[in-house]
């Protein structure tokens, strides 16, 4: 069954897309957490981090270059950014298709909240 963001990636649900190629889209989140939250998805389905084959590796590095084009142009490529992969259930990843977190526009304080 096609995830969300095959849909996305498909044009059969809206999505403020910001950046597509024939490997790779970027759209807006629908709940950012800054100013500029984008994710960034591979065109094919790969539910997780831990789902990664060999084959994927110039992607995978084509995700990280789109994520600086990206920070470029929406202003935050010189302020900074930060990019986070979650994985499964623990990592946090709420939708099974692998995606990339561009995030920025202010200071984003520390990676994890404290330990409780």
């Amino acid at each position: 069954m096609p995830t969300i963001f095959s849909k996305i990636v498909n044009r059969e649900i809206p999505a403020e897309i910001v950046y597509q190629d024939d490997r790779v889209t970027a759209f807006k989140d629908i709940h950012p957490l800054a100013p500029v939250h984008i994710l960034i998805i591979p065109n094919i389905e790969i539910p997780t981090a831990d789902d990664i084959q060999p084959e994927h590796e110039a992607m995978l590095g084509h995700l990280f270059v789109v994520a600086q084009q990206v920070a470029r142009q929406l202003g935050i490529g010189e302020s900074g950014y930060r990019l986070i992969v979650n994985c499964k259930g623990d990592g946090g990843q709420e939708v099974f298709h692998l995606h990339m977190h561009l995030l920025g526009g202010r200071k984003l304080g520390p990676m994890l909240a404290p330990k409780e």
